[in-house]
């Protein structure tokens, strides 16, 4: 279209499309790859003959993936194009049936045509589970691999490899460079493959290819990763030293791919974890190694989110060491994220130093503390009610609020900034600026779509919270946002309503999530209070500035710019004497 000048185009719905013009289209199509296989191996100048046209755009069934996989496999037939164009004729159903029909027939006929009849029973036999197990891996990864790294990942001998994808040019884009990505040329093959019904002996059971898979990655990873993998050395080494040409060196592809997605894996497998076996072994022996690597990877709020994933997966009553290790992993990387997202190599030091005494996660690794390390301080003994804090603001955090799904946060600093947080992984995913002063103020709008931001420039501002764009700045404020409460259309941006009665400053404002009741969970005078009754008295380090609450969930602002995330399980709270 680029290609050619002042070129006319016109917008059509597929599906509204007469099936003769699709008919016609796809009769070009053929007629036009046809012609050029024809002549590259001098098949003569009426091959392959309208009639035969005919009976290919038939059985295409208006599908044009069918038409390109019947090319592409005659097209790698060389000099035996004439003969799979042949077996295309024989083995395609001369009635009309449902287009799906016609494309399993061609499928079948591709991956049938790469077991030589030549072959024993038991060599055949070999050769298609060897078809499954490498088709099966490749149709159900979530980001996809080379040839060369899905075949370290599997530990299939790489010229195994390539022999079994020889003949499986049509469905496969199989590029020259073995590092470059394998692709499927269509997704309704993964379909195809997927289904018991309609790829009989190729089929691929979709929870046995994912465990495969899984203790492909376990078992991989337990291979690879060790202490300093980039060979930084130095404990105070930053993530942002190691080079992208560095990183593949030392975490390859595959590896870098098994530890992104091995617990997705395990969880679609639909098998259980049990105590003792690969996953806890894994976990036991190489934690400390899979948290350094996302985090030289800059995957380190997607191992925390794949952790929250394992610990919801894990029955506790099936599998009670496992579950309670993986807990106390989640504590255990909450509270470092910072750290292992921007030193790696602290997790060998700060990270294992100031676990609380009682922590698994010490107790499994505190033989990997470094060793320059002598004298430890005294630590708490268990994980306390602060689940994370939050670092990122340069000042003080006078506003926070959760989403009304209590899946983001949102904050507004001395720093004139607003920021976007994960309430799960404690990701940053939004720096909002524009405010000129101070931002006093902060809310998500009753949908999640919008935040809103006051500020001590005398202005209130709308934002996209999915984007971070700014969409409306509503001025009418006489003075800094923080002494009056005034009510704004989000849509139009007009001005409704101003409500005057307090009798002081006002430095936040949020909708409850159902538009009724605030939480009963409160913080007044330095303590966490539920209802009337005092529950958690804060110390001075966890003293706020402001405050938000979702469910059980308390969120807490600091003059440091910090945030802190306490969590509480629902309940009376009660301390017994005996």
């Amino acid at each position: 279209m680029y290609d050619i000048p002042q070129a006319k185009h016109q917008d059509f719905v597929l599906q509204d499309i007469p099936p003769a013009t699709i008919n016609h289209d796809i009769s070009l199509f053929l007629e036009h790859n046809l012609r050029i296989i024809g002549r590259k191996w001098i098949l003569g100048a009426d091959w392959p003959g309208e009639v035969v046209l005919r009976q290919l755009v038939q059985y295409a069934c208006g599908l044009f993936i069918w038409a390109a996989t019947v090319c592409r496999f005659i097209h790698e037939g060389k000099r035996f194009a004439r003969k799979r164009l042949d077996i295309i004729l024989k083995g395609s159903s001369s009635t009309i049936t449902a287009p799906e029909k016609h494309l399993d027939e061609i499928y079948l006929t591709v991956l049938g045509n790469s077991i030589s009849p030549d072959f024993s029973d038991e060599e055949k036999r070999e050769v298609c589970d060897m078809l499954k197990h490498t088709l099966g891996s490749l149709v159900v990864l979530p980001s996809p691999l080379s040839a060369a790294s899905l075949s370290r990942l599997l530990h299939i001998p790489r010229e195994e490899l390539d022999q079994t994808f020889e003949d499986l040019y049509a469905i496969l884009d199989i590029p020259e460079d073995p590092t470059h990505q394998l692709r499927l040329h269509h997704p309704s093959f993964r379909d195809f493959l997927l289904s018991k019904d309609r790829c009989g002996d190729f089929w691929v059971d979709e929870k046995k290819a994912h465990q495969i898979l899984a203790t492909s990655c376990i078992q991989l990873m337990s291979q690879t990763l060790k202490k300093d993998i980039c060979g930084m050395h130095a404990p105070g080494s930053q993530a942002s030293q190691v080079g992208s040409s560095r990183l593949q060196k030392c975490l390859p592809p595959e590896v870098q791919y098994a530890c992104l997605y091995w617990v997705q894996h395990l969880q679609r497998s639909g098998s259980q974890a049990y105590d003792g076996e690969d996953a806890h072994q894994f976990l036991q022996a190489h934690l400390i190694h899979w948290l350094e690597a996302l985090g030289w990877m800059g995957k380190t709020s997607e191992g925390i989110q794949a952790i929250l994933s394992l610990e919801a997966y894990i029955l506790a009553t099936e599998s009670p060491n496992l579950h309670a290790f993986v807990h106390d992993i989640k504590r255990f990387a909450l509270y470092n994220r910072l750290a292992i997202e921007q030193m790696p190599l602290q997790l060998y030091c700060s990270a294992l130093v100031f676990a609380p005494e009682k922590s698994i996660v010490r107790e499994t690794f505190k033989k990997c503390i470094s060793t320059w390390i002598k004298g430890k301080s005294r630590v708490q003994t268990y994980w306390s009610a602060a689940l994370q804090t939050l670092e990122g603001h340069s000042s003080s955090v006078y506003s926070v609020a959760f989403s009304p799904d209590g899946k983001q946060v949102v904050s507004g600093s001395y720093d004139k900034t607003v920021r976007l947080w994960d309430a799960a992984t404690g990701a940053a995913l939004q720096t909002l600026e524009g405010h000129s002063s101070y931002v006093y103020s902060v809310a998500f709008s009753p949908d999640g779509k919008q935040v809103v931001s006051g500020s001590y420039d005398n202005t209130v501002r709308l934002w996209d919270a999915a984007t971070g764009a700014a969409l409306q700045t509503l001025e009418g404020h006489s003075s800094s946002v923080y002494s009056t409460v005034r009510l704004w259309d989000a849509a139009t941006g007009a001005a409704l309503q101003t409500l005057e009665g307090h009798s002081s400053y006002v430095y936040s404002v949020a909708f409850s999530p159902d538009g009724n009741l605030l939480p009963t969970l409160r913080v007044s005078d330095y303590w966490v209070a539920e209802g009337e009754a005092n529950i958690l008295w804060l110390p001075p380090d966890y003293r706020s500035t402001c405050e938000a609450i979702w469910d059980q969930t308390i969120v807490l602002g600091h003059s440091s710019g910090r945030l802190s995330f306490l969590q509480f399980r629902q309940g009376p709270k009660l301390v017994v004497y005996n």
